[in-house]
């Protein structure tokens, strides 16, 4: 009989636990792009359901720390380094408290460890900066993130609620970076660019003659790699210039050793008595 009732309880308990009801403060996910930086947002947006947000009768009061958002800490992730009001962030995830108050807003970033938010607390800010509080005209019933100002360099990163907002500029230090991918580009290609050109052609067996030029294109660079080198010297095997091999090989085998690769230390010494046979 017991055994009858601990199973319908555990089914009843199981049913109910499946239950799926909207969320009062739905969750939030977007990346924006900003020259050459992806800037990704997640947070939990509520309400204001008719109640005072900020202020002394609010439910967030002024000089009290915020997760900025509901349920989780709210994450803010940059694929690139930036500054925001000039002070900088290196790339990397965040999670953002804020401590809204009257002119000024304290916004705060920790180094993000987990979405509970209370763990970051006590903890002392990454960067800590200011924002003017800002008096929106309308009332704005969920709470906003958003990015716009949107230039090929700079944007604004705005917080907003009821009839509040404040903005934090941010600064990507987009053109040295598109000015060294041009020149990267403009410039030719690479060495390792030459080496999986001569690696595809030659594994595939597809013009052997083309994959010898590509590949000695990497290993007639300053700083060739040991790797590269022995790619060589298959290559020069395979088309049957087994005297050129040897002498690759060699030079491989001197660069492995400086590289204490002692896998491919083995693999030359195996090929250089292989061809001198």
């Amino acid at each position: 009989m017991f055994k009858i009732f601990f199973i319908s309880v555990f089914t009843v308990a199981t049913v109910h636990a499946q239950l799926s009801i909207p969320a009062l403060s739905p969750s939030s996910k977007f990346t924006q792009t900003v020259g050459l930086t992806d800037i990704e947002i997640q947070y939990s947006r509520p309400s204001k359901r008719n109640r005072v947000i900020f202020g002394e009768n609010g439910i967030i009061p002024f000089g009290e720390l915020w997760r900025t958002g509901a349920n989780r800490a709210t994450k803010i992730t940059f694929s690139e380094d930036l500054k925001i009001k000039g002070t900088l962030i290196q790339k990397g995830s965040y999670a953002i408290l804020t401590r809204p108050n009257n002119p000024n807003w304290e916004i705060n970033f920790y180094t993000y460890e987990s979405g509970n938010w209370s763990s970051y607390v006590d903890k002392k800010p990454i960067v800590s900066l200011t924002a003017k509080h800002q008096k929106l005209t309308d009332v704005l019933e969920t709470f906003l993130i958003y990015i716009d100002q949107i230039t090929l360099d700079t944007a604004s990163l705005t917080f907003a609620w009821d009839q509040s907002k404040i903005v934090l500029p941010l600064q990507l230090g987009t053109h040295p970076k598109a000015m060294a991918n041009i020149e990267k580009t403009l410039a030719g290609p690479s060495s390792f660019d030459y080496f999986q050109a001569a690696l595809y052609l030659h594994e595939t067996g597809n013009n052997l003659e083309k994959a010898l030029t590509y590949i000695q294109k990497a290993t007639k660079s300053e700083n060739p790699l040991f790797f590269q080198v022995h790619r060589e010297a298959l290559i020069l095997a395979d088309l049957n210039r087994k005297t050129e091999a040897i002498t690759a090989a060699k030079r491989s085998l001197e660069l492995s050793k400086k590289a204490n690769n002692k896998d491919f230390i083995r693999l030359n010494e195996k090929f250089i008595e292989k061809w001198s046979r």
